[in-house]
């Protein structure tokens, strides 16, 4: 359970990245939510795989591109998840094309158990 909990704390560390650069993108860049949310994504990745490799699963081997790259392949898995209940949530929610921030939340909820069992069964196996 503790595991489950900090990878739940990354994850809000994540949200924060991911939520934030969308929402500067969006109104500050004119970038089409849809279209920012694969940067903010890949941003938000990015940290969490630092984050749970250090804190969530205190990976003892040497961090490398090709564990990240390992990572990032097992979030699509779940970035699947999240980005449909992202667009859904725009789409349904007149509120989130104003605070897409919204709709990050709801597929960040959507996507959060796939992530947690493919990082724990494929990329940070002891």
């Amino acid at each position: 359970m503790g595991r489950l909990l900090r990878f739940g704390l990354v994850g809000v560390v994540g949200f924060i990245v991911d939520a934030g650069l969308l929402q500067i993108m969006v109104q500050w860049g004119g970038i089409s939510p849809f279209s920012a949310r694969l940067g903010s994504f890949m941003a938000a990745a990015t940290t969490t795989w630092w984050l749970n490799r250090c804190f969530t699963f205190r990976a003892r081997n040497q961090a490398n591109g090709k564990e990240w790259m390992r990572y990032i392949a097992a979030m699509m898995l779940g970035g699947l998840f999240n980005y449909g209940v992202f667009a859904a949530v725009l789409l349904w929610l007149p509120l989130a094309l104003r605070q897409p921030w919204l709709a990050v939340a709801c597929g960040s909820l959507a996507g959060m158990a796939v992530n947690f069992y493919t990082s724990s069964r494929f990329v940070f196996v002891r």
